[in-house]
């Protein structure tokens, strides 16, 4: 009984540990960048996917899908998140994230006008 309790916890303190994407991290999903043109596109096609990038679906925090709700916008730039708390994170370096989206070949959308 003691070991059931024991290993019980151990469980959900795993879990709680895991982090805030709820074991929904993107699976199968390509990486950014990788989306390549259809064979047979002119070299322009081809250009023209390299220098526009792949729009942003995954948490550049904890690499889960992203939920449009949870979002900061820094240097004109708006980021996703799949949670609250990876705002929090991504605010104490916002410029480490968008460098490490951004090399990954993820084009962030810009900030809406206010």
């Amino acid at each position: 009984m003691k070991t059931a309790m024991i290993a019980a916890f151990a469980v959900a303190l795993a879990a709680a540990l895991a982090g805030c994407s709820k074991g929904d991290k993107a699976q199968g999903t390509p990486k950014p960048g990788s989306a390549k043109p259809p064979a047979g596109a002119g070299a322009a096609a081809q250009a023209a996917s390299q220098t526009e990038g792949v729009a942003q679906a995954v948490c550049p925090v904890m690499g889960g899908k992203i939920d449009k709700a949870f979002y900061a916008d820094h240097a004109g730039k708006r980021v996703c998140f799949c949670c609250g708390g990876c705002k929090e994170d991504f605010e104490k370096d916002p410029e480490k994230y968008i460098r490490q989206l951004e090399s990954q070949g993820v084009k962030l959308e810009a900030s809406p006008k206010e």
